[in-house]
């Protein structure tokens, strides 16, 4: 029995399901180049990447609000 692993879109958040407005991903899709994507300049930490299921792990971006409220969480901790 083969059991199903649902696809990854390397569009949306591997957390929430958002946008993630991967500056790369949309240079694949569209054929324009894009500018340096915004990941580039935030901070991503060991247990925000841990939560990322891990058949979506190197497949989709993060998105901008799930680094932000990682980052609050942090704050507050």
């Amino acid at each position: 029995m083969t059991i199903a692993v649902p696809e990854i879109n390397p569009s949306r958040c591997p957390l929430c399901g958002g946008d993630n407005r991967c500056a790369m991903e949309i240079e694949r899709d569209t054929g324009q180049v894009q500018p340096p994507c915004w990941c580039v300049g935030a901070t991503f930490s060991p247990e925000l990447f841990a939560r990322i299921p891990t058949e979506a792990r190197g497949q989709a971006c993060i998105c901008t609000a799930c680094v932000a409220e990682a980052l609050r969480a942090h704050e507050t901790s």
